[in-house]
């Protein structure tokens, strides 16, 4: 079996198409893959880091702006450069199936194999599906949705299947023994876990910081604060000069590449609301505190959190209410109420779909015994 995968511009497109390779070495150990990402996103650094026997190529292309300029015209000829550039690689690699993950550099990947007439999947995150997404799914073979009801958003898709996140399967297999020894953490202590993104949040970060002259409050409890590469030499300083250096339950990191072990050791987590961050915690039933990003399309972001917010698997605070004070009174109001946190946590448990993975590579070898 012979795979191309695509996605990338932040961890929540790559992660996914991750979690499709490892399944599919799972059923079919001498499969093989072709990732094809851009030079500048995530998606090349995660897939060397991934240990999976995965081929990176690149192609150049860039998302579209809101209004009308002439960056749209040359993003127009990046695209169909992409297209060309895509058919090449494929009709060299010679792929069983396309796979499609979301972000940007997919729309050329997935469109390319349409017109060779090669088999196409579409995996879409959120609840509302991006503009990238909406363009494939008339040419797609399949779209599958990670949350049940979003199938009606693709009326002109050939096939709409609910799978859930395969991100999900990868992490519900974490194992929370490793993850605590990455951080030097006590077997019980309770751990929170407060992270902006695969690229950081600088509203996040900026409370980070302010939370510190607060974490007395919680003496037993340790902080793991996930800053983004761009962003961590400045807060980190800004955190030391407010701790006085004393950051013994305060543990600053630019990124953590074994995500999965450390979400499985955790009693709380502060995060934005990105669809594959959704399906790493309720695959874990983790409790959470949403803080949706404003500056995606469609507010999507805010859709998404408040799906686990009506199950009462989460608490959600917009970025413009968003404070240290009001932050570290919810963290403290969960972690200190074990009754509150062990509902959030089954509540959470419920709404995942640990099989995702499974679900997904199923529907593709479905496919392909169609074809």
């Amino acid at each position: 079996m012979r795979i191309v995968l695509s996605g990338g511009g932040t961890g929540g497109h790559v992660y996914p198409a991750l979690a499709i390779a490892e399944q599919c070495l799972k059923e079919h150990p001498k499969a093989e893959f072709l990732y094809i990402g851009t030079q500048s996103g995530l998606e090349k650094t995660i897939v060397a880091k991934s240990g999976l026997p995965i081929r990176f190529e690149s192609i150049e292309i860039t998302g579209f702006r809101r209004k009308l300029s002439m960056e749209n015209l040359k993003t127009v000829m990046r695209f169909l450069a992409g297209v060309r550039r895509s058919k090449q690689l494929i009709k060299q690699f010679k792929p069983d199936v396309v796979i499609g993950t979301g972000g940007y550099v997919c729309g050329p990947v997935v469109y390319a194999a349409a017109k060779l007439n090669i088999p196409t999947m579409v995996h879409e995150q959120n609840v509302l599906p991006g503009l990238t997404n909406r363009f494939l799914s008339r040419y797609a073979t399949c779209i599958a949705v990670s949350f049940k009801g979003s199938e009606s958003k693709f009326p002109k898709a050939k096939r709409v299947v609910f799978t859930g996140n395969p991100r999900a399967t990868t992490v519900a297999q974490a194992d929370a023994s490793k993850g605590r020894a990455t951080l030097g953490l006590l077997p019980n202590a309770p751990l929170v876990i407060i992270v902006g993104g695969s690229r950081g949040a600088k509203a996040i970060n900026n409370v980070m910081v302010d939370i510190v002259p607060l974490l007395p409050r919680l003496p037993n409890a340790h902080f793991v604060c996930i800053t983004g590469e761009a962003q961590f030499e400045a807060t980190l300083k800004r955190i030391q000069t407010e701790s006085n250096g004393q950051l013994d339950h305060y543990h600053v990191v630019p990124y953590i590449h074994n995500m999965p072990e450390v979400l499985a050791a955790a009693s709380l987590i502060v995060n934005r609301a990105g669809a594959s961050f959704l399906a790493e915690i309720t695959a874990l039933g983790i409790p959470s505190i949403l803080i949706p990003s404003p500056y995606v399309t469609n507010n999507h972001q805010e859709v998404n959190a408040r799906w686990l917010e009506r199950e009462k698997a989460a608490e959600v605070v917009l970025e413009k209410d968003l404070t240290a004070d009001s932050l570290f009174d919810l963290i403290e109001k969960i972690v200190q109420d074990p009754i509150r946190s062990d509902y959030m946590s089954k509540q959470s448990k419920r709404m995942g779909n640990p099989k995702a993975a499974q679900l997904f590579v199923q529907e593709m070898k479905n496919l392909l015994r169609k074809l």
